[in-house]
């Protein structure tokens, strides 16, 4: 990428040479540094790929050459990744669910892989290849199935899919015959199995979530990850959630900061009425920030258990009622500007609104409320 998109003395922060001529990886503190001077950069062309519903290569590109593909393709500590979540999140929401899939693909071979498979995620990271998660199916589903000896392969297509034929590889589902799912490893980049012409959506429009055939790709013992049902062991599935929180969290804080813009740039700041609406917003917002924080940190705990799981479960209400009040807020407070194209805050608020829309919220509270009837699972500072 030419340098004049980075920020200046962005690349020359990231790393040092070595005596030897080779570059030692980047450091999490540098890459994030760079991360906060790139949201503008990736704010700027978000229109753009909204409006076509194009991937937006250039932003993943951005992440690349920053550090960003690689280092969180990495294990990292809790707070660096939900900092760098939330700061993709902010930038542009699309961009923040093509990274999170990455990080949580590349989560999935790094605790499920066998050493062969771990050594091959360490080349490709370097390589800054892109990974996803694809477990949405249409009926009847994707499976695995040998026509000849020796020799499985994947039958049926995955809808929904982040970035198909766009990213490099995606961790998918698969139907065994004796019962049960496997992970496999899954090229991705074919632009030719993919389809984005069901992605007819008013938000998230540039992650171009299309159906991808995955018939005849391989699903031998070298591509598959881990045991049967692995994908949806606890507490790392239900734990994992806190991910997309995080993303969830700079959306909620991109509408929060061009609200005050409005505010700030007019006349409506002089006014109680607006002081109040946008007050309750930020308190909202920072509630939301300490939820997810929270979260971030109890997941990465060395002993985290099954008790985080309701915390988190607690954590996607209080970041998706915190969205959808600060939305409002918006609305009253810009009106009908708000929802002109040329507006930031409409692209803002649709990414938002869809990215909220998360499986099953009202039945995630009902497990995080049973939980919590049964024993309190905060922990250090019990109410009962």
């Amino acid at each position: 990428m030419d340098d004049a998109v980075l920020a200046p003395g962005e690349v020359a922060s990231m790393a040092s040479p070595s005596r030897d001529g080779h570059d030692h990886r980047r450091t999490t503190e540098a890459v994030l540094l760079a991360l906060r001077g790139a949201v503008s950069l990736i704010q700027a062309r978000a229109r753009s790929y909204d409006a076509a519903a194009i991937f937006p290569e250039e932003d993943i590109r951005l992440l690349r050459d920053i550090g960003a593909i690689e280092v969180f393709g990495h294990e990292a500590g809790g707070l660096d990744l939900m900092e760098a979540l939330r700061l993709v999140g902010r930038s542009n929401l699309s961009v923040g669910r093509i990274f999170e899939g990455h990080v949580n693909g590349a989560a999935l071979v790094r605790w499920y892989g066998d050493a062969r498979q771990r050594r091959a995620l360490e080349r490709s990271l370097r390589e800054g290849q892109v990974y996803g998660v694809w477990n949405t199916e249409p009926s009847p589903g994707v499976r695995i199935h040998s026509a000849a000896p020796g020799d499985p392969r994947l039958v049926g297509a995955k809808s929904y899919a982040t970035g198909a034929g766009c990213i490099d590889r995606a961790i998918v589902t698969a139907a065994l015959a004796g019962g049960g799912h496997a992970m496999v490893i899954a090229d991705a980049s074919d632009p030719a199995r993919a389809d984005p012409s069901a992605w007819r959506v008013r938000g998230m429009r540039a992650t171009v979530s299309g159906t991808y055939d995955l018939s005849g790709l391989p699903a031998d013992r070298s591509v598959v990850l881990g045991e049967p049902d692995d994908y949806g062991r606890e507490p790392r599935f239900s734990a994992g959630a806190w991910r997309f929180t995080a993303v969830q969290l700079g959306g909620v804080e991109r509408v929060l900061g061009l609200l005050r813009d409005h505010l700030v740039g007019g006349s409506k700041a002089a006014s109680s009425v607006h002081r109040a609406r946008f007050g309750e917003a930020l308190t909202a917002t920072r509630s939301a920030y300490l939820w997810v924080r929270e979260a971030a940190m109890r997941t990465d705990s060395a002993h985290a258990s099954l008790d985080v799981v309701p915390l988190v479960l607690l954590t996607r209400g209080v970041v998706e009622r915190a969205g959808l009040q600060v939305m409002e807020a918006a609305a009253r407070s810009v009106g009908t500007h708000a929802f002109f194209e040329d507006d930031p805050l409409d692209q803002a608020c649709r990414d938002l609104a869809m990215y909220l829309r998360q499986p099953v919220p009202d039945e995630a509270l009902d497990r995080a409320a049973a939980a919590f009837l049964e024993r309190d699972r905060w922990g250090g500072d019990p109410l009962w």
